[in-house]
């Protein structure tokens, strides 16, 4: 994983997501995912990249997902989705953004809109 966190926005909304977001973008990274983690910070997430579905098995709480594409549009939004539980392989997913419960309604993010990604390094313009 990264260690600069991003801060993640919905463009279309004008609202943030979440300011400390860990980007898992490797293969060991994508496999341990939020496993060991007791809960998520209300600001906090995950971004597996690249990443088509997730599971939640042998997870301690429940998360909201966010399914975007390589233009970073959200092409699916999944709430409370419990542990023990496997995510839809979605075509036409590039990388799936793990949230605490609640932040999809918080940011009042739906379907088709653009996130954008900032490092959150001052000074400095948008992650990839």
């Amino acid at each position: 994983m990264s260690r600069q966190p991003l801060r993640v926005s919905n463009l279309t909304r004008g609202s943030e997501i979440a300011a400390r977001v860990r980007r898992a973008d490797r293969a060991w990274s994508r496999l341990v995912g939020l496993l060991g983690r007791r809960s998520l910070a209300e600001d906090e997430g995950l971004l597996l990249t690249p990443c088509t579905s997730i599971h939640t098995l042998f997870m301690r709480f429940p998360i909201d997902i966010l399914y975007l594409n390589r233009e970073r549009a959200v092409v699916k939004a999944v709430k409370d989705l419990r542990p023990f539980h496997v995510s839809a392989c979605l075509r036409g997913a590039h990388s799936l953004l793990e949230l605490p419960v609640g932040a999809i309604e918080a940011s009042g993010t739906q379907v088709g809109d653009r996130l954008a990604l900032a490092s959150t390094r001052s000074g400095s313009g948008p992650g990839q």
